[in-house]
């Protein structure tokens, strides 16, 4: 293994990811604008949702200042070359993919790539990424973390999928080096929803994942 890949500095200090997976990439500057008003460093946008890597500069370079912007679903090397040209800050893959996990070590690109069981998870930590994603997190639930760090003491793991902010809150306290979160956040905010809900929705993951939520 070559030296250790790190965290993007606002992902790591944060420890929220926050997935945006939407119909249309026009929508995402407004819900993005709310919740980095209310705190949030750092967000995933899914490659299902149409016009992602034409948004991507343009969106690099609004929150050059306040936020890290990764590009997820990413599961082949040509996603790692398009999303890296475009500027994104890190990487967040489905599967364990090897070709995928290589180019982005190539690339010089911080990625997370997805898995479940430690055989997957295993084979990507020790190819020398910045944490690996448990997913689907929901799944298996915080104490499946407990239990992995016996075998792999070091691992840095993201869970993703299913984590509301309750669950948020039990992943972190097992050692979670991040949460990754979607729906329970957003809400209906990419369909017309509320922006003050989501922001005031925001502001609870953030307080929770800074450490500061109520018990």
């Amino acid at each position: 293994m070559s030296q250790r890949q790190t965290l993007p500095r606002r992902t790591a200090a944060s420890r929220l990811v926050v997935v945006i997976r939407g119909e249309r990439a026009e929508d995402y500057v407004p819900v993005i604008d709310t919740m980095v008003e209310a705190g949030v460093r750092s967000f995933e946008l899914t490659l299902t949702t149409p016009g992602t890597f034409a948004a991507l500069p343009g969106l690099v370079e609004r929150y050059a200042e306040t936020a890290d912007i990764g590009i997820g679903t990413v599961t082949r090397p040509g996603d790692v070359d398009a999303a890296t040209d475009g500027g994104a800050h890190y990487l967040v893959t489905p599967v364990s993919d090897l070709a995928t996990v290589d180019r982005a070590l190539e690339r010089d690109i911080a990625i997370i790539p997805g898995g479940l069981t430690p055989t997957e998870l295993f084979s990507t930590w020790d190819r020398g990424v910045s944490a690996v994603k448990v997913f689907p997190a929901g799944q298996v639930g915080p104490g499946y973390l407990k239990d992995l760090r016996g075998p792999f003491p070091d691992l840095s793991a993201v869970p993703s999928g299913g984590v509301d902010l309750e669950s948020a809150r039990a992943w972190l306290a097992a050692g979670a080096a991040a949460v990754s979160v979607g729906g329970p956040l957003l809400g209906d905010a990419l369909k017309g929803g509320e922006l003050g809900a989501l922001g005031e929705r925001a502001r609870r993951f953030v307080e929770v994942c800074a450490g500061s939520g109520t018990e």
